[in-house]
């Protein structure tokens, strides 16, 4: 049996300086755990951006909570560029480590299959070769027509992956849906923080329906309940996205007393109204 936490006691399991993953806007990312870590107080946070990174992200670099970032993007999608990450670049108080889609994820994956690196291809011939002494450009050793570079990157295991579902069951397994990807990004970390809407009775892997798009408990380290813990990006079929929301945190955190009055409405009044 699962016994769900409670979501501050969740964000008190991450340590400052932990290397996160999170997921996308379209991909089930943990608003709630977010602003949980900003209560908090987390600071020195290292950011995965599964591929690209959105709402989250730039929550948790404007609190002042980031201290590095490796993703092919932060965008708040419609509402436009992320303001408080725009903002911390100009100031020069974040590391950013320029990276590709393709790449985050043969890198999770790398880690997934318990490999040491992964081979990719399609960066060749890009500037961000320059920037990245990490990644390796050798010949291809089965190459029997000449020269054929090809570019190795190294495994990424991030201390914790922190996303949200829809549900969870009694046994601690966590339905997906059609957002897989997560699933990738949990074999790959040391630990998976997953929120969740509900947790229901019986076992999703017995039911053929729900199977294929559940995550085992194996890789599920702890599960707290926060409804609607996605708002204000769209969770599945359970709710659609909030562009309203989005946009008024886009306007207000344009400046840094903004966002500081923001902060103060939207997470730390929601504590004091829940308490």
């Amino acid at each position: 049996m699962t016994t769900p936490i409670s979501l501050e006691a969740m964000a008190a399991s991450v340590p400052d300086g932990a290397l996160i993953a999170l997921p996308p806007d379209n991909s089930l990312p943990s608003v709630a755990l977010a602003k949980a870590l900003v209560r908090r107080g987390a600071r020195r946070l290292r950011l995965l951006g599964v591929p690209v990174a959105g709402f989250a992200a730039d929550l948790l670099i404007g609190a002042g909570c980031v201290a590095e970032i490796e993703t092919s993007a932060v965008s708040l999608g419609e509402a436009g560029f992320a303001p408080r990450f725009s903002a911390a670049v100009r100031a020069g108080t974040l590391v950013v480590r320029d990276c590709t889609c393709p790449a985050v994820h043969t890198m999770l994956q790398a880690a997934e299959k318990g490999v040491p690196f992964m081979p990719l291809r399609g960066v060749i011939g890009s500037d961000i070769l320059a920037h990245r002494p990490d990644w390796k450009v050798i010949a291809n050793p089965y190459s029997e027509a000449g020269e054929d570079p090809i570019v190795l990157l190294p495994a990424i295991s991030p201390d914790f992956a922190i996303f949200h579902a829809a549900m969870a069951d009694a046994e601690g397994n966590v339905w997906l849906g059609r957002r897989r990807e997560c699933a990738t990004i949990a074999h790959a970390s040391k630990q998976a923080l997953v929120t969740v809407e509900r947790v229901v009775p019986g076992n999703f892997l017995e039911d053929e329906r729900l199977a294929a798009g559940t995550i085992n408990a194996t890789y599920v380290t702890g599960i707290a309940i926060a409804e609607r813990g996605a708002h204000p990006v769209a969770l599945l079929d359970e709710y659609g996205s909030d562009a309203a929301y989005v946009a008024d945190y886009a306007r207000m955190a344009k400046t840094e007393a903004g966002f500081a009055e923001w902060l103060a409405r939207e997470v730390f009044g929601q504590q004091a109204a829940a308490e």
